[in-house]
């Protein structure tokens, strides 16, 4: 899979999405960080009693439809905070890799404070 950066058109197209329906006076950010939990929670339902099948091959159409619900509230919650996810995203990756340098983090799956 080649790796992609979502547009501004993508981004754009969301913002639409919400003004066309009025929704902005439902946004605020209480109620998306718990409507963002409860589609991460959808998702991973999925996974739940899958037992050693971890992947779950034939629900991945589902995962694909809950992970974009996923993705569309944490834009719309980050619109809703007037933050930019590009620089939101860059700021917290340049904080994990002072958290996680290669020759500690690199095969392991400890948390920071215990590396």
């Amino acid at each position: 899979m080649q790796d992609k950066e979502i547009s501004a058109a993508t981004l754009a197209a969301v913002r639409q999405f919400v003004t066309e329906r009025n929704w902005d006076q439902f946004h605020n950010p209480k109620d998306m960080a718990i409507s963002l939990s409860l589609e991460a929670a959808e998702l991973l339902e999925l996974f739940q009693w899958s037992g050693a099948d971890l992947a779950v091959p034939a629900k991945k159409p589902q995962m694909a439809e809950e992970l974009a619900d996923v993705f569309m509230y944490c834009i719309m919650l980050s619109q809703v905070l007037k933050l930019d996810p590009e620089t939101i995203i860059k700021e917290k990756l340049a904080q994990n890799i002072q958290k996680y340098p290669v020759a500690k983090a690199y095969g392991n799956a400890k948390k920071y404070t215990e590396l």
